[in-house]
């Protein structure tokens, strides 16, 4: 790649990359994609920082532009802001190994209020959202392989940007420099420190709302004419050496136009952070009668760094524990939404209980050849010790919802509407459903989700 820039060239296959190039399968892949974030963003957008989020954007006023679920309309900008914190607050939406990155939190956020402003169609509405997982998954993967980048910076708010800009610079129909200049503005912005886990603040949901807003912001100011940093990726000072102290370049283009990333996406299925769900399925595997006396887990270093809170105070906090969520998949038989709720955790920790009992029993640790296959595997072991006498022993790769270790469309859709179905009603959850099955059909994006 001597002399070639790979942010010019990423940029010109995505400008130029039309819905006839996409083959049917990936075609699919981001049918249930879009299906997976409308779950999460629906249900989220009645959470309390989904509705600060609601009033801050219609504080800023509204033209009316674009969807925000749960709360009416607002301009393109705005409403991807809005969509894109409530899509992540729940921790179910979709999540990509290689680069440890939430794309469809800023992605489609983005690519769905664009869309709507400018009344495009179902299909340029896919394959903008194609086009941004293409972009941000290259690039999140060029930044990730070895946990320099991730140990600070969130993928989600980082290298998404780069994909909501693509996006956005999609359906607007940015040429090959514009889409330059597009690419150059979002790595300007892009951003998103993990400091808010030691305290569990809101601003992780706040990064896929700002990467969607700014890639946008950065795609409208490419159609003016903005200029934006051309070598904004591999340059002396652009965003591979800022932000990773071992980059890999040739991730950009590998495979550039023959391999479709968002065909290598995750869909969660526990309402918690992905590090901790393989152990929670080998856990859900050897749960059984019997009192358990205890319970070693062994995982990868880069994800333990991130869901290591030994006595979660707070809903938040239980997400991002590793022994608390084995704990209630072992004592719960299932790890969802209801075992989150407020009223399990008090200023001390989790309050007195099945989960509680075992999470005392619970002890972690991290193990080299796990952390070796980390990011292309999330590896976790299981030891259970029986009060009779019994250990239990199981170890996975891959949770379920990896294209290794697959789910069905049938699984996602019972996902969907039961998601969606929590927080609204049964009949918006099926309209929702059919909206996403035939949205390939829409004549206007601004038409779909009007009436949910």
């Amino acid at each position: 790649m001597t002399g070639e820039s790979l942010t010019r060239r990423l940029a010109e296959v995505l400008a130029a990359v039309t819905y006839d190039d996409l083959p049917a399968d990936v075609v699919a892949d981001t049918r249930r994609s879009v299906l997976d974030w409308l779950g999460s963003v629906m249900a989220g957008s009645v959470e309390p920082p989904a509705r600060m989020a609601q009033r801050v954007v219609a504080g800023l006023g509204t033209s009316g532009e674009a969807t925000v679920f749960g709360a009416g309309r607002a301009s393109a900008a705005g409403a991807a802001l809005a969509n894109g914190v409530a899509s992540h607050i729940l921790e179910l939406d979709d999540v990509h190994k290689g680069s440890t990155l939430h794309p469809g939190a800023p992605i489609i956020p983005a690519a769905l209020a664009v869309a709507e402003r400018e009344h495009a169609g179902g299909r340029a509405f896919l394959l903008a959202v194609a086009a941004g997982y293409e972009a941000a998954l290259r690039i999140g993967e060029a930044v990730n392989p070895n946990p320099s980048h991730y140990r600070f910076w969130h993928p989600t708010g980082t290298a998404a940007t780069f994909g909501a800009a693509v996006a956005a610079g999609s359906l607007l129909k940015l040429n090959a420099a514009q889409m330059l200049d597009a690419l150059g503005s979002a790595g300007t912005q892009a951003a998103g420190l993990w400091e808010f886990n030691a305290d569990g603040a809101m601003s992780k949901h706040l990064h896929p709302g700002k990467a969607a807003f700014n890639g946008i912001l950065a795609a409208d100011l490419a159609r003016m004419g903005f200029t934006g940093a051309s070598r904004i990726l591999e340059g002396e000072r652009g965003f591979f050496r800022a932000t990773s102290e071992s980059y890999d370049a040739t991730r950009i283009t590998d495979g550039l136009s023959a391999r479709w990333k968002i065909s290598e996406n995750c869909y969660k299925m526990h309402s918690c952070c992905g590090h901790t769900h393989t152990a929670i399925d080998v856990a859900l595997k050897l749960r059984g009668p019997g009192a358990i006396a205890g319970i070693h887990i062994e995982t990868y270093g880069p994800g333990f760094a991130i869901v290591k809170e030994m006595n979660p105070r707070s809903p938040y906090q239980a997400k991002f524990s590793i022994a608390y969520c084995v704990a209630a998949a072992l004592a719960e038989g299932r790890v969802s939404l209801a075992q989150f709720s407020t009223e399990r955790f008090g200023p001390a920790g989790v309050r007195d209980g099945a989960i509680a009992d075992l999470l005392r029993r619970a002890r972690v640790a991290v193990e080299d050849d796990l952390t070796a296959k980390y990011p292309a595997a999330w590896p976790a072991r299981l030891t259970v010790r029986l009060e009779d006498g019994r250990v239990l022993r199981g170890a996975s790769d891959f949770p379920r919802g990896n294209p290794e270790n697959p789910v069905s469309t049938e699984e996602l859709e019972d996902k969907f509407l039961s998601l969606v179905a929590s927080r609204f009603s049964t009949a918006t959850a099926r309209r929702a459903l059919e909206a996403v099955h035939t949205v390939d059909c829409a004549g206007d994006m601004a038409e779909v989700f009007r009436n949910l």
